[in-house]
């Protein structure tokens, strides 16, 4: 199912995929999209419209484009994700539950058509995580999906009992969590009103839910009950490398703060036991979230044909070690 992925030089873990078969499988929500063939292409899920972006005739939704620019960048190998757009965490559980289906099934497809380049991650409907641990055992044991994928934002805090089901499942088929965030509003609770100007939803609003979703991991013990749990967030972790110096203080000082988290290093322990991938737009950025956790759980990722992947991803070509780290990730073989 993998070939390719053991002898891979470069692995990318963050490239989204745009998939027919979904159009309209969440009812009126859509997705639907319009205007591709001219100037003025949209994408529309709910009532969240994406204006100037063409998926159609584009790699997110031609594989065989997807390859030949994959060639041109030096991509040996990639994991195909959801479309951030259309994680849909807060819809009807039913319409979840159908939508992801749908979804896991084309993906399932795909990467199967080309076994020596691409994998797939599964969307799961986290509105109810009983018909979540039900999808990702469907999508993992019936389909050859090699992950989970949800977004940060979700119907219960990361840290929630009721998450500690998916974790545990996680661990025992042995797939990684992948957390990615999506823009606030587009099925569920609107974002902060600041944000909804400049693109602020993605460019600082992605930033701000992978961070928090970094701090409520380990203040809520997440990785204590999970030992053996593998999470992967998108982007470097957001403001992580930054923040991590007052995140760790108010592990130590805070009120709330549980016992273990209260010695020296106790919370930057625990942040290097999380995975991060490397696309974060600015070397300094990534050097100084490298100089925290280190390079062992540090994985090659682009968002792929996205606004924000390299105009030039062919001169950025990531250390052999990277894709060493996500086959270990990923549980391919090396």
């Amino acid at each position: 199912m993998v070939g390719g992925a053991a002898t891979a030089e470069v692995i990318d873990v963050h490239a989204h995929a745009v998939l027919t078969e979904t159009f309209g499988a969440a009812g009126d929500l859509g997705p639907e999209m319009g205007g591709q063939d001219g100037d003025a292409p949209w994408f529309r899920v709910g009532g969240y419209r994406l204006d100037g972006v063409r998926y159609q005739g584009s790699p997110f939704m031609d594989p065989a484009l997807r390859l030949t620019r994959m060639d041109a960048a030096g991509i040996d190998w990639q994991l195909l994700s959801p479309n951030p757009l259309t994680f849909l965490h807060h819809i009807e559980i039913a319409d979840a539950v159908r939508f992801c289906r749908v979804h896991n099934d084309a993906l399932a497809g795909v990467v199967a058509a080309y076994p020596d380049r691409l994998g797939g991650a599964a969307a799961l409907p986290m509105q109810d995580v009983g018909a979540a641990l039900e999808e990702l055992e469907r999508a993992v044991g019936d389909l050859g999906l090699l992950a989970a994928y949800t977004g940060t934002d979700l119907p219960q805090p990361l840290e929630a009992p009721g998450m500690d089901p998916l974790y545990a499942a996680c661990v025992r088929l042995d797939v990684p969590l992948f957390l990615h965030p999506s823009p606030a509003g587009i099925d569920g609770p609107k974002g902060d009103a600041n944000l909804s100007a400049y693109d602020l939803d993605v460019v600082v609003g992605f930033a701000a839910q992978e961070t928090l979703a970094v701090a409520r991991l380990i203040y809520g013990g997440v990785l204590d009950r999970h030992p053996d749990l593998d999470i992967c967030l998108s982007h470097g972790g957001g403001s992580t490398g930054y923040l991590v110096g007052r995140m760790a203080m108010a592990a130590r000082k805070r009120p709330w703060s549980p016992s273990e988290l209260r010695p020296d290093g106790a919370f930057e322990d625990r942040l290097r036991r999380l995975w991060f991938d490397n696309h974060l737009n600015a070397d300094a950025s990534l050097a100084l979230l490298t100089g925290i956790v280190g390079d062992d759980r540090l994985v090659f990722g682009t968002n792929f044909a996205g606004w924000d992947a390299p105009d030039d991803l062919g001169a950025h070509r990531p250390p052999p070690k990277l894709a060493d780290n996500a086959r270990r990730l990923l549980r391919l073989p090396a």
